[in-house]
């Protein structure tokens, strides 16, 4: 990750100004942590957010959280902050803000199944003999959304929404076989709960990240803005169901949940190495499933409560995972 350079200006009293520095991504966490506010957003990308959604916890700041990767890796070690410092943790991802506020307005305890969304990304159309020679321009151009390459290529993967489940399991509490994912092209229905006599309960917006944001940003009020107002009318809304043999890091998202915690990280981890190969040309489309695939078959901790062993495992799996991308190479 790069960061700019930043300072910050501390004004004490009238007589007491002073400048303190924050340069390079060694100094993140410090000026998290030594910056006044009520409130810190998270929209890194990659594991590299993990850190700074630490130092907002510890300094018991509320986080509003993009970064799905802080909880896929280290969900406990959050919990566990937000209860003993006080912070509160507020997804902004839209899928996950949408069962927020959908949660939150129904009940927990009425919840019965969590259904989130998916567009489905570049290729849910293209037959299947295709996407062996897609190339990562291809894979990283969005139909719906604006968004970094890395995590539009994990789009059209589905392996975003791999994340996403592991996410929403963990963060609402909730057993992987009762989230599911359906691909809905229009993204205008963020996510559905099910409550328990069947009914369903959509949030509905134009896909316009400003809205959740804004949400996180004035909890727990919800305050009069112009984003993501959508009128139905002359709108259809389509829902299917994501095919395994076009998306099969979805489902290894689900198999690494169900093994634990050190799966989850290593999934993370494959994936990151899979894709930046990919967009080297070192592989092809098809071959990040195949990495993930193989460097979750080497078996990982199913508990990992340290950072140091986080860390740790995050290391040895994409040690595991470059082994599979050479192998693949040859």
């Amino acid at each position: 990750m790069r960061f700019p350079e930043a300072k910050l200006c501390l004004s004490g009293s009238a007589s007491t100004v002073r400048d303190i520095d924050f340069v390079g991504p060694s100094r993140l966490d410090d000026f998290i942590t030594n910056t006044e506010a009520d409130l810190v957003m998270n929209g890194a990308a990659g594991s590299g957010g993990l850190r700074p959604s630490l130092a907002a916890l510890s300094s018991g700041k509320n986080l509003a959280l993009a970064n799905k990767e802080s909880v896929v890796m280290a969900w406990p070690l959050l919990a566990e902050l937000s209860r003993s410092k006080g912070g509160k943790i507020l997804p902004v991802d839209s899928e996950h803000a949408a069962l927020f506020q959908l949660i939150a307005t129904i009940g927990a305890a009425e919840i019965d199944e969590l259904i989130i969304t998916a567009s489905g990304g570049a290729f849910r159309d293209r037959d299947l003999p295709e996407l062996v020679q897609m190339s990562p321009d291809e894979a990283a151009s969005h139909p719906n959304w604006n968004m970094g390459r890395k995590i539009t290529i994990d789009s059209s993967t589905m392996a975003n929404k791999g994340l996403e489940v592991i996410e929403a399991s963990r963060f609402f509490g909730i057993e992987s076989q009762r989230v599911r994912v359906l691909i809905h092209p229009q993204s205008l229905v963020h996510s559905l709960v099910r409550t328990r006599d069947g009914s369903l309960y959509a949030q509905i917006s134009a896909p316009d990240m400003r809205l959740p944001i804004q949400n996180a940003l004035t909890w727990p009020s919800c305050i009069p803005c112009p984003y993501g107002r959508l009128d139905l009318a002359g709108c259809t809304l389509e829902f299917r169901e994501p095919q395994r043999d076009r998306y099969p890091l979805l489902g290894l998202a689900y198999d690494a949940l169900a093994a634990g915690e050190g799966a989850t990280i290593a999934y993370n981890a494959a994936d990151e190495v899979a894709v930046a190969a990919f967009e080297s040309s070192n592989i092809g489309y098809t071959d990040i499933a195949k990495v993930v695939e193989r460097t979750l078959e080497s078996g990982w901790p199913s508990r990992a409560r340290e950072l140091e062993s986080i860390f740790e495992i995050d290391g040895h799996a994409r040690e595991a995972a470059a082994a599979v991308v050479r192998e693949i190479e040859c």
